[in-house]
């Protein structure tokens, strides 16, 4: 085996006039979530195991949308949604609709080890949750001061936003950027700057798993539900590959994309950035988002079509990287 690696992403799309200390801050959190995983694979544990490890810090931290700080529905509420993939006998469990549930990806994981189930959504994942003693929280846990207000926002502007944590927006610059509308699905957005959150690991053993965590759009509709807890989608990994995604839900849906990746090793015999590149290239149509990956031979990659992606890498040979552009 080639050694394990890690890649974390907090979601693709970041305008360019992000003040430089949420930067900063966006970039430590990310290294503290790599060195999390880093120790956690030198303990030999399990490819799966380090992910949701990982994106429960992920979750617990407000900085990215997920967990505590994720976006608000157009009510103001929150609504989250995960999902985790074993490569192993590809095994998977999502979640969606989620309003107490501290940490979705581990509820994520839970339907995958103890339900005969993939998915559960709404009243059913939260029944779910309670018979397994998962911790919950009150709704407001995870709202905070800046999305009240990028929410108040978004609805001055009378559109989804994605662009969500960026303080210095005003209502004129949100109308702005409406006149020059990016689409969705043919109807018209915000500034395009979601940040989910994913991890992707390969293990020592060469065994690959993903998983992927979202409070998706903010000002988005109750019960809207978008690419991350969708396996092949926002999420995939097989003996191949594990693949998370982060952007523009819809397209990201269209295009299959996380499971497109391994298709494409698979069948065109492309090696894992290859395969990446070719996806982001051809399979967005007019989409936005980003990728990363990991590969059984150790490999790690990433692709956006955006400004850029807030990402980090780390693999067993020593090579380590944090960044957004």
């Amino acid at each position: 085996m080639a050694g394990w690696a890690i890649a974390v992403h907090g979601g693709a799309g970041v305008d360019p006039n992000l003040p430089q200390h949420r930067q900063e801050e966006a970039k430590r959190v990310i290294a503290r979530c790599l060195d999390i995983g880093i120790s956690a694979l030198r303990s030999s544990l399990p490819a799966v195991d380090v992910v949701e490890l990982v994106v429960r810090e992920l979750e617990s931290d407000p900085v990215f949308n997920s967990g505590r700080g994720s976006a608000l529905t157009e009510k103001g509420t929150v609504e989250m949604e995960a999902s985790i993939m074993d490569g192993e006998g590809r095994r998977c469990g999502a979640v969606s609709g989620l309003t107490t549930v501290k940490n979705p990806v581990s509820l994520a994981r839970l339907v995958m080890d103890r339900s005969p189930h993939s998915y559960l959504a709404f009243s059913g994942a939260e029944d779910f949750a309670r018979l397994h003693g998962v911790e919950v929280v009150d709704n407001d846990y995870f709202i905070t001061e800046d999305n009240k207000g990028m929410l108040k926002l978004a609805k001055e502007a009378n559109t989804i936003m994605f662009d969500y944590r960026i303080p210095t927006l005003v209502p004129d610059t949100c109308a702005a950027s409406v006149e020059n509308p990016l689409l969705m699905n043919g109807l018209p957005v915000s500034l395009y700057a979601p940040e989910t959150v994913g991890c992707v690991v390969v293990d020592g053993q060469g065994r690959c798993a993903a998983a992927t965590s979202t409070g998706g759009l903010m000002n988005k509709m109750c019960g809207r539900i978008g690419d991350s807890p969708l396996i092949g989608a926002g999420t995939y990994a097989c003996g191949l590959c594990g693949v998370s995604c982060t952007g523009e839900g819809e397209a990201i849906i269209r295009g299959t994309l996380a499971r497109d990746v391994a298709a494409v090793m698979e069948y065109k015999g492309l090696g894992l950035q290859a395969a990446v590149d070719f996806v982001v290239k051809e399979r967005l149509d007019e989409g936005k988002a980003g990728m990363i990956a990991v590969s059984r031979n150790g490999e790690v990659a990433c692709g956006f079509n955006t400004n850029g992606m807030f990402r980090g890498f780390a693999t067993e040979g020593g090579f380590m990287e944090v960044g957004i552009w």
